[in-house]
């Protein structure tokens, strides 16, 4: 153990002095003016993006309201340093749902990002779009002009994609791509196995289809993550018309008559207000959109009126709309431990070998995301053909990310449903601004979601007895084999499911006068604010939402332009 340290300490001051050389600070005040065009609360992969692209333009002045701190450090650069920052209180807010029956009661953990990059910094890095249906499904609930023919493109203009080119694949975007550097011998034996129950090989899950299994791409440029803040905000603040503030909590929306004017927000224990000519832009996540939203008095009027807050706007969709992805772990400990990540760490030789083969090559599990290998695939609830579970596989085994890896060696196959039902709420548990709201979360709640989800451990179990895969693991360990029948499956899943981190919608985007936002991504009832962030998606995609949260924030920009 003491040798694992040492190489993890000798890499980080090795990575540390690169980063010193190679980047600045990257946080700049260069406007001293306090009036600016756009304002955009929240630099996460929305914000960030907004930033780079609106300020390409020398003749506006942008703002950029960050509640956390700098990026540089280490454990957000390396890779597979999301497993230790996800739960970081320094680097995460650690927002948590009320009980929810739905899981037995248990409250479950929301975290989000806090410091430059937002989420985009301590992610699981996996890059993947979701199915082209999820985009014409939210032209058909009313955001007219968001079909996937209308938002491929801007998922192009988002990457530098290093696999080889294709028409729905980008070569020249600021956000690099990249496939699997990590090959093992367990990932392989599973692919196979899968391909026995009769799933077809899929390798680009970002081109036309994504039913199958195959590697996962990332979010890697060389050894490094690449989040929204390296990608997109870094290199855009050498322009002087492009000013970020941290540790920038905003306190609400000012508004002249009823149109947005700026912002008032809380930095170092003092009270600020600056202003926008243009526009006030919201892009503060799921969570906290709809919090500001609600804190300006555009909300629901009851929700509103508990709190002594004027209301501006109701609008009892604010915060409604809650959808996020349940992730069911299953666990199946090894025969032979020679290639899962639990017995390669605790041995100091392939601990240095793993370090290595990182810091000479850029590859091995030291580049690895939340997921290595998996695929979609169709239970017999699919509808139109469409897969309606999403698998994600790793070579180790975990409670959860940031506690120690099972001593014993495990192998992980997680599951989620693709078009989750249930749907929850988000709504003010207090005035205070910094106080955290209340987050209905509401998980199994219909149906057709805990039918989906129990006929998804079914198929994973399938998968690990082909012949592929059976003689690789001796017992299941999560949920373990006492689950059997559709009643104790779902027990199982309603005491150890968990969140996949993709909580969005409740803002959601239409052309109805009850939406909260219309198709450009204006509020409705005011003028000069939107919000552009993972809260406007009428319907969450099929699979990580990170992507198409890049893909809302391009798309964007140019209707900003545009206007």
């Amino acid at each position: 153990m003491l040798a694992w340290k040492l190489i993890w300490f000798s890499i980080a001051e090795w990575t540390l002095a690169q980063i010193g050389a190679a980047r600045s600070e990257g946080v700049r005040h260069m406007q001293k003016l306090e009036d600016y065009d756009y304002i955009i609360v929240g630099s996460g992969t929305a914000g960030s993006t907004l930033a780079a692209r609106l300020s390409e333009n020398p003749d506006v002045r942008v703002l950029v309201l960050e509640a956390g701190g700098s990026d540089k450090r280490f454990w957000l650069k390396l890779p597979v340093g999301y497993f230790r920052s996800i739960y970081n209180s320094d680097v995460s807010r650690l927002f948590r749902g009320v009980q929810d029956e739905g899981i037995a009661g248990r409250q479950m953990d929301i975290p989000r990002g806090r410091v430059i990059g937002g989420s985009s910094s301590i992610n699981g890095l996996i890059y993947i779009r979701g199915q082209r249906q999820d985009f014409n499904d939210w032209e058909a609930l009313g955001a007219k002009g968001w079909s996937y023919r209308d938002v491929l493109p801007h998922f192009r203009n988002i990457e530098t994609y290093e696999g080889e080119p294709n028409q729905f694949r980008g070569a020249t975007g600021p956000l690099g791509v990249s496939d699997l550097r990590n090959g093992n011998p367990l990932c392989e034996a599973w692919l196979e196995a899968a391909r026995q129950t009769g799933l077809p090989d899929n390798p680009d899950f970002n081109a036309e289809e994504t039913f199958g299994v195959g590697r996962y791409q990332l979010t890697l440029k060389g050894r490094w993550r690449e989040s929204a803040a390296t990608a997109y905000l870094h290199p855009a603040l050498s322009r002087p018309n492009l000013t970020l503030k941290t540790h920038a909590s905003v306190l609400e929306v000012l508004f002249e008559g009823n149109t947005a004017s700026g912002v008032q927000y809380t930095q170092g224990g003092q009270t600020h207000s600056v202003f926008a000519a243009r526009e006030v832009i919201l892009a503060a996540g799921a969570i906290q959109s709809p919090q500001l939203l609600q804190l300006s008095g555009i909300g629901p009027a009851d929700v509103l009126k508990a709190q002594d807050i004027a209301v501006k706007v109701d609008a009892p969709e604010v915060g409604a709309n809650l959808q996020d992805h349940l992730q069911m772990r299953t666990i199946v400990e090894l025969v032979d431990g020679t290639h899962s990540l639990n017995t390669q760490i605790r041995n100091p030789f392939k601990a240095v070998g793993i370090g290595l083969d990182w810091l000479m090559n850029g590859r091995g599990p030291l580049t690895v995301g939340a997921g290595q290998v998996g695929g979609a695939a169709c239970t017999k609830y699919a509808e139109e053909g469409r897969p309606d579970v999403q698998l994600f596989v790793m070579p180790l085994s975990v409670d959860k990310p940031g506690a120690p890896l099972h001593r014993d060696p495990g192998f992980t196959v997680s599951y989620w449903q693709c078009h989750p039902k249930s749907r929850g709420r988000v709504s003010l548990a207090s005035s205070d601004p910094l106080a955290n709201p209340l987050i209905e979360t509401n998980y199994l709640s219909t149906a057709k979601d805990r039918a989906v989800m129990i006929e998804g451990l079914k198929m994973v179990r399938e998968i690990y007895q082909q012949s592929a895969f059976k003689d690789r693991w001796v017992k299941e360990i999560v949920p373990g084999a006492e689950h059997a029948s559709d009643d104790e499956i779902l027990a199982a899943i309603r005491q150890k499911a968990s969140t996949v981190y993709h909580p969005v919608g409740t803002c959601r985007m239409g052309d109805d006068e009850t939406s909260v936002v219309d198709p450009q991504l204006r509020v409705r009832g005011v003028s000069g604010l939107r919000v552009v962030d993972a809260s406007v998606m009428p319907k969450i995609t099929s699979a990580n939402t990170n992507a198409a949260t890049y893909m809302i924030a391009e798309k964007a920009a140019q209707m900003i332009r545009d206007d």
